[in-house]
This record gives C-alpha cells, sequence and structure tokens, in this order.
C-alpha cells in the first residue's frame, strides 16, 4: 500500500558535468502531480573528489540522490548498502536515505531500459546487438540479461574494450559475441539493436539501415533524433529514445525516494519533452 510520504523533503541530481540534466525537470514534475508541494529537487556539480563531503554535509531533510557519471561508481565505498542490480554492474545511479539514516545505493537504469523496451512491446528477443563499450554498454547487457534469450553481439573499437565486454557477459549472465566497430552496419539487421556510444558515433551507419529494421534503443536524447534514429523511424522501425530511458529510470527512482506508487510517467515525459524542445 503506498504510504504519504513526509513533508519538506530534499533531493538532488549531482554530477560533473551536470547543467545539461533533466533530472530535475523530471523530479519536480512528479513531485507537482504528486502533491508534494514543500519537496524539493536541485542539481549539484559534484566530482568523485568532492562526493564524501558533499555526503557528509546532507540533513536529515534528505530523501535521495541521483547520480551520474562520474560518480556512480565511485560512491558505493560511500554507502551502507548496494543492491544486487547495482552490485551487477558496479553502479549506483540511486541512493535513498532511510529513516534510521542508512545510505541505500540501487541503480534503476537496468530496470529502467526493461520498462522502456516493454512499453514499445519488445518482451523478449532471441538475439540482440550492442553498439559501443563503454559504461552504459555494461547497463545494457544487464538489461539484456532480462529481454534476449540467446547471443548478445558487441561491436567494439578495441580488443581491450572487446575482452571487457565478454567479462560483462560472463557476470551477468548474458552470451557476449564482439566484433570489430568497422562491421558495425552489420548490427542493424539485428532483432533489437542498442546504441549506446556518444553523440555522432552511429551517424555514418544511418546509410546502412535495412528496409525492414526491428527495434532500436538509442540511449541518446539531446540532440534528437539521431541520424540513425531518423533513418530508423522513417523506415517504419520501432525506436527507443534516451529520453524514454530516462524517464523510466527517474519513475523508479521517484517511487524509491517519496514512496508513493506509481509515479506519474505521462507527466514527467510530457515535461522532459517540452524542456529538451526548449533548448
Amino acid at each position: 500500500m503506498t504510504t504519504r510520504a513526509p513533508d519538506a523533503r530534499r533531493a538532488a541530481v549531482l554530477g560533473s558535468p551536470i547543467a545539461h540534466s533533466l533530472s530535475p525537470v523530471l523530479h519536480r514534475a512528479a513531485y507537482a502531480e504528486l502533491g508534494l508541494g514543500d519537496w524539493t529537487y536541485e542539481r549539484h556539480e559534484v566530482d568523485e573528489a568532492a562526493l564524501p563531503a558533499f555526503l557528509g554535509r546532507l540533513g536529515g531533510d534528505w530523501a535521495g540522490l541521483s547520480l551520474t557519471m562520474p560518480l556512480k561508481r565511485a560512491v558505493i565505498p560511500l554507502l551502507d548498502s548496494v543492491s544486487p542490480t547495482a552490485a551487477s554492474v558496479e553502479a549506483v545511479n540511486t541512493v535513498v536515505f532511510t529513516a534510521d539514516g542508512r545510505r541505500t545505493g540501487d541503480n534503476t537504469d537496468i530496470p529502467g531500459m526493461v520498462a522502456a523496451l516493454r512499453e514499445r512491446g519488445v518482451e523478449q528477443v532471441e538475439t540482440a546487438a550492442v553498439l559501443g563499450a563503454g559504461a552504459t554498454a555494461s547497463s545494457a547487457l544487464a538489461a539484456l540479461s532480462r529481454v534476449c534469450t540467446g547471443a548478445v553481439t558487441a561491436y567494439v573499437r578495441s580488443d581491450r574494450r572487446a575482452a571487457e565486454m565478454r567479462e560483462w557477459g560472463e557476470r551477468l549472465g548474458v552470451e557476449v559475441r564482439t566484433a570489430p566497430w568497422s562491421e558495425a552496419a552489420r548490427a542493424l539487421t539485428a532483432p533489437l539493436v542498442v546504441a549506446t556510444t556518444p553523440a555522432g558515433t552511429t551517424d555514418a551507419l544511418a546509410a546502412a539501415v535495412p528496409e525492414r529494421p526491428a527495434t532500436l534503443f538509442d540511449v541518446l536524447y539531446d540532440p534528437w533524433p539521431t541520424d540513425l534514429a531518423a533513418r530508423w523511424s522513417g523506415y517504419g522501425g520501432a525506436v527507443v529514445s534516451g529520453l524514454d530511458l530516462l524517464v523510466h529510470q527517474a519513475v523508479l527512482q521517484v517511487e524509491q525516494m517519496t514512496g508513493l506508487a506509481p509515479a506519474p510517467l505521462a507527466a514527467m515525459r510530457a515535461a522532459g519533452e517540452h524542456a529538451l524542445a526548449a533548448r
């Protein structure tokens, strides 16, 4: 049963750089819908060196924190407990402060990815492809462990990255095969393609989109659409965006921090879309 959250609580997103973050827009929209008029959500520029002191200054009026790079791993030694989901990828993006003062860490990116895919009708696929091998790619593998029944092929730029992705696959229970980035166009025929690379990286692949593409999950949201996503949707393929991921992971954060569920997904997405359109 949902219980009413206490008044006058604080939350924030931390990271560096942080000025671009849409988290305040999403969380504030949720507070407005939930009637939490006394709750505040801010953004703070905090790097790894400053994180311990920042946490040490927080009082009992704090409900939780959202974390972005470079803090997702740095925060782990500073917490009292970490969820199995966060531990599986050694990354915490959500800190909740309990009534007894404990700091608990979780990762809502992974279930957020799964929820975003399910919203687009993707419950299960036999195979998948991942473009890239950075931190987001490991979260993508964790999400695919819940969605993909067969092998995942990761397209990467170096032997070191290939080895890292295979290691993540072993940890997460996913059969990971690797291929060089020069062959990335082959990925686009997979039932599910997850693009985890920085802006501009996949632009050259747009011309290789097949005439009947399946589903693309592109984790970027600004600028949007990417060249790859635009071509993909132009051919009638299903596209899941980085905003979809951002909203779904934020929904889970709001529910954990406030104790109120369900969080207002539609209002949060509308606020995010409005903010992006204004940029």
